[in-house]
């Protein structure tokens, strides 16, 4: 199973995420199949990109995005 989640990047105490797609196997900040966007909850307000192409089509293809991926989806107006 294919999944959109979150991967940290940042800092300690300094979070940033990657928005990916990765096997629901690997561990948190694993190996990633694709990298579509970025999540940095440290602005005000919080900063969302997503490439809104590659999202629909994983989408498509039927990776299940996690709980606060589908948030941030909700953001960015994408389904």
């Amino acid at each position: 199973m294919v999944k959109i989640r979150l991967t940290r990047i940042g800092e300690k105490k300094v979070p940033f995420y990657r928005i990916v797609v990765a096997d629901a196997l690997t561990p948190r900040s694993g190996r990633a199949i694709d990298t579509i966007g970025t999540y940095d909850p440290n602005t005000d307000p919080s900063t969302v990109k997503v490439d809104v192409e590659a999202a629909k089509k994983w989408l498509a293809n039927g990776a299940q995005p996690t709980t606060a991926v589908k948030k941030l989806f909700k953001q960015a107006g994408i389904k």
